[in-house]
């Protein structure tokens, strides 16, 4: 048996390491307090042994929610460089992870580079890799997809997602939704199912998986093969079946001193929000959740940002401990860098939304300097403050003309004679501008 060097067994066996300490002390908790959350599986510290340069985070109900970015090239377009560029931009602009999502040519160089630039957890999806060295799905088998893990493990991801909860059983139900499977590696996965009438190879050979990972300590991120893609195929059996599974392997990952996390949904109408996030940490057993969006509607294609964005900040503040970005470019086009700015600040402004309706220690600290600021027009610190400096400093120079006396106590929405906060500082019992 591999000897376990996982945040998980040295946490149940009483250890707190350097990474928990590290994460205690950007959380503000109290280091025993992560070790006890990672011991009992609610918090995971996505950390390989061989990611030398990770600066590790927390990924659980009891921190921040955290934001995830999605990069990579396609066949079709990008290169090396331009990825590069994109986890500059991720991090610039706040991702707190990252994942390459890369198809195409030279996918262990391009894994390696961002490895190498990256200090915030590197994920991917080895399916990708694995059929991407193929002509079609049926060519491979369960060996080719344990040797791609085994590679990406031990050249230094921090997470993967693996589509392991996607059953034989389950594909009858996926058939009949008006959208179908629209996870790539689930359609993939059952493709090979159906051509060869056999169970799903990742689940059969879930051990295996284990055992990697707990070499490398790889966090395990149970892909929800069956997320719906539509908000008609919503909560429907064939999800919650997945799910259900998701809940066994759960265990099945603890008990290998494993740390894992869990995906969901998807495409969901705003009502089914809290429900699912709920029903996955009953079923799951508190395991962290990572949801992509949820996109709360299907009519805005070229705004997703926004309408996965709605979806997002119900999703943490029901509890969703990592939130998987989407784009403006979602269902349109492989994302460029402005989309990929774009998407960030969508979703840290969902992630920070949720952390302040939670009352987590400190989230309202930049806002309550931000009202002084604004109170004060003092626009230096308000820039500052603001999730995209740069932005908010571009949109008020395009929009106010300098001053002959060098005031900017007014913005161009009002103008100096309706200016609301002169008014209001003009009031007997106003309180003094900040500072």
């Amino acid at each position: 048996m591999i000897e376990s060097l996982t945040q998980l067994a040295r946490a149940r066996a009483g250890e707190t390491t350097t990474a928990m300490q590290a994460v205690a002390g950007k959380e503000c908790l109290d280091p025993d307090t992560v070790r006890q959350e990672v011991a009992r599986g609610r918090m995971v510290i996505p950390a390989n042994v061989n990611h030398t340069n990770l600066e590790p985070i927390g990924v659980g109900i009891n921190t921040r929610c955290k934001v995830n970015a999605n990069i990579g090239r396609s066949p079709e377009s990008s290169d090396l460089t331009h990825e590069i560029d994109k986890l500059n931009v991720c991090i610039k602009y706040g991702a707190d992870t990252v994942m390459d999502l890369s198809t195409g040519e030279n996918l262990n160089e391009i894994r390696a580079r961002i490895l190498a630039a990256s200090a915030i957890p590197v994920g991917t999806v080895p399916i990708y890799q694995a059929v991407n060295d193929v002509d079609d799905i049926i060519e491979l088998q369960p060996d080719d997809m344990l040797r791609v893990i085994a590679g990406q493990a031990e050249q230094g991801v921090d997470f993967m997602t693996v589509h392991c909860g996607i059953l034989r059983g389950m594909l009858p139900a996926a058939c009949r939704r008006k959208l179908g499977i629209v996870s790539r590696g689930g359609s993939l996965l059952a493709r090979w199912m159906d051509h060869y009438q056999a169970e799903n190879p990742l689940y059969e050979r879930f051990d295996d998986i284990l055992a990697i990972c707990r070499q490398f300590d790889v966090t395990l991120s149970l892909g929800d093969g069956l997320r719906p893609g539509c908000l008609a195929d919503a909560s429907d059996d064939a999800q919650f079946a997945e799910l259900d599974v998701l809940g066994e392997l759960t265990t099945r990952c603890w008990d290998a001193g494993v740390q894992v996390m869990i995906e969901g949904p998807g495409h969901i109408p705003f009502d089914q929000v809290a429900m699912n996030v709920e029903r996955e940490l009953e079923v799951c057993h508190g395991a962290p959740f990572y949801v992509l969006g949820p996109v709360v509607c299907d009519i805005a294609p070229g705004y997703d940002h926004i309408t996965s964005a709605i979806g997002a900040t119900a999703a943490a503040t029901a509890g969703a401990s990592l939130l998987c970005y989407v784009t403006p470019k979602e269902h349109l086009g492989l994302p460029e860098i402005e989309d990929v700015r774009r998407g960030i600040i969508a979703y840290r402004i969902a992630a920070h939304a949720a952390d302040v309706a939670r009352k987590r220690p400190g989230a309202r600290d930049a806002d309550d300097r931000m009202a002084a600021a604004r109170f004060a027009f003092d626009w230096d610190t308000q820039f500052a403050l603001a999730l995209d400096p740069e932005r908010a400093r571009e949109y008020f120079d395009s929009a106010n003309a300098p001053q002959p006396d060098g005031e900017k106590t007014f913005c161009s929405m009002c103008g100096k004679k309706f200016c609301a906060v002169k008014s209001s500082r003009a009031l007997s019992g106003s309180p003094p501008p900040a500072a």
